[in-house]
């Protein structure tokens, strides 16, 4: 039977959906004409999906459904006209139209759109503002830095050689070995006449593999003193060659062993280990150990022989190795900017210290090495300050450890929690940064007692007193490098993370995952 409610009118069949799906009347209060107390559920159509809706799907008091945004509900006949609000003459009025757009949520500010995860490198780029301010800081430095290097070069001036004659290398192999008394060349030694006080002397058989008589034998004899090497058959051996004649043995004094194929293979292996590990980071941090070593041989040494001054040289030449090293290897990033900046501070720190401190205990650094590069230069050299150039020269590479594990915390603390102030960031990062600190700081006196041990041995020996002992030059030194170095690494830690902190809070939150790139959005 057909129901009077659910005749069509002017309206055609959408005012009879409309009318099921209104609101109904407060409970207890009479129905308007045209509108039923009770709406008939309307069975729909064989074939489709019917739909219990919940929750925000729930009927509205507008009577109309919201539609989630991707819905795929199949609909047909007028239930989809009514949601489609086709015009003509099934047209459906706005309040009954469901609102099935679904607002969007904000991006991040990228300056290109919209972000996506990809997953390119460890670090996102900076924001507009942060780059600037930088770049504000940053460049002075850097552009010091390379006007630092031009001056102290020394431009024209000839490379310095050595004034006491070192002779030039020549390789050979020892074919043969035999303990004896120190006979001049030509002696043959009669009975047995020999002094039991008199040392023995090693005579060896060698065939020299280069230089102006290669291919011939020679015989040399070498005194056995408690400094000598021991040499053996088929050892592969240096000699020092005077430019005198090639024939005569008198020409040529054994000096040291070959140690290039070993010290190859320990490379190789290093370099093998470091790239299994890192990948392209480990390639980049070895090509960044590469040009360090480039710019130690080619600008800090030359200046320093040149008769520049060595703590400004180092400063200078610090600073290019800290640029190169940080940069090539964690990427041109605002962390890696905040770990050089922590880095520089800290260097120039150390610098100040180191100087106050080698003056005021009288500290001359003439030590063995020293006093023997003087004598080949034939002309002075401030020792005090090549001192004060190995303590920062020293203490870069462990500032650099220090200094970027601080700012890849403090920017993590940040990603963790973007709400997180400065102040916040400050104070989490430096109790990380008190468990780093320590390892830190005996990483580099381990570094200095064990480049320092024979002097730390000889100094037990000498039956003075530790106070004599502790002020001697040669431990003073030491003490000097270690603690200046040790002080300039934990300032490093505070000193990084609150430049870390300050740069990482005023960056928006969409460029601080390490995930996110920012890509151009299309129209």
């Amino acid at each position: 039977m057909d129901r009077p409610d659910l005749d069509d009118d002017a309206t055609g069949p959408i005012r009879r959906i409309t009318d099921e799906v209104s609101p109904s009347p407060a409970r207890g209060a009479s129905g308007t004409p045209g509108t039923p107390r009770k709406p008939a559920r309307r069975t729909p159509p064989e074939g489709t999906r019917r739909r219990t809706d919940t929750g925000p799907q729930r009927v509205q008091a507008n009577g109309a459904r919201r539609v989630p945004a991707g819905d795929q509900r199949t609909d047909t006949g007028p239930q989809r006209a009514a949601r489609r609000g086709d015009t003509g003459p099934q047209r459906v009025p706005a309040e009954t139209q469901p609102r099935t757009a679904k607002k969007p949520e904000p991006q991040p500010e990228t300056g290109h759109g919209h972000g996506h995860g990809h997953g390119h490198g460890p670090a996102a780029p900076a924001s507009k503002r942060v780059r600037l301010l930088l770049i504000w800081l940053l460049a002075p430095l850097a552009l010091a830095t390379v006007v630092g290097m031009i001056v102290l070069y020394p431009w024209g001036k000839p490379d310095p050689t050595s004034v006491v004659p070192q002779g030039t290398p020549v390789a050979a192999n020892i074919t043969a070995t035999n303990t004896g008394p120190c006979l001049a060349q030509g002696q043959v030694q009669v009975g047995d006449q020999s002094d039991p006080n008199a040392k023995p002397c090693l005579t060896v058989d060698l065939t020299m593999t280069d230089g102006p008589a290669d291919g011939k034998k020679l015989k040399l004899t070498v005194p056995i003193e408690p400094s000598t090497p021991r040499f053996t058959a088929g050892d592969a051996v240096v000699l020092a060659y005077n430019g005198g004649n090639a024939g005569d043995p008198a020409s040529f004094q054994l000096v040291d062993f070959q140690r290039g194929t070993p010290l190859l293979v320990l490379a190789a292996l290093f370099a093998v280990a470091v790239l299994v590990l890192g990948r392209w980071q480990g390639l980049a941090a070895l090509v960044a150990l590469g040009l360090s070593f480039v710019v130690i041989a080619l600008f800090i040494l030359p200046a320093i022989l040149a008769g520049e001054n060595p703590l400004v040289v180092a400063i200078a030449g610090s600073g290019a190795i800290m640029f190169i090293a940080l940069y090539l290897t964690h990427g041109l990033s605002a962390r890696t900017s905040a770990a050089v900046l922590g880095t520089l501070a800290s260097l120039a720190l150390i610098g100040v210290l180191s100087a106050i401190f080698s003056a005021a205990a009288s500290l001359t650094g003439l030590d063995d090495s020293t006093s023997t590069l003087i004598g080949s230069l034939g002309h002075g050299i401030d020792s005090r300050g090549l001192l004060l150039a190995g303590v920062v020269i020293g203490a870069l590479g462990v500032l650099d450890d220090v200094t970027v594990t601080q700012t890849s915390a403090v920017w993590e603390l940040r990603r963790a929690n973007p709400d997180l102030s400065w102040q916040e960031l400050y104070r989490s990062g430096l109790r990380i940064g008190r468990d780093h600190v320590g390892s830190a700081v005996n990483t580099l006196v381990m570094a200095y007692a064990g480049a320092a041990l024979p002097v730390l041995l000889y100094s037990s020996i000498s039956g003075v007193g530790l106070g004599a002992l502790l002020g001697s030059e040669e431990i003073a030194q030491e003490i000097v490098r270690t603690l200046a170095g040790s002080v300039g690494i934990v300032a490093a830690v505070p000193v990084t993370t609150i430049l870390a902190a300050l740069i990482a809070s005023r960056e928006p939150a969409g460029y601080l995952s390490s995930t996110t790139k920012a890509v151009p959005s299309h129209p």
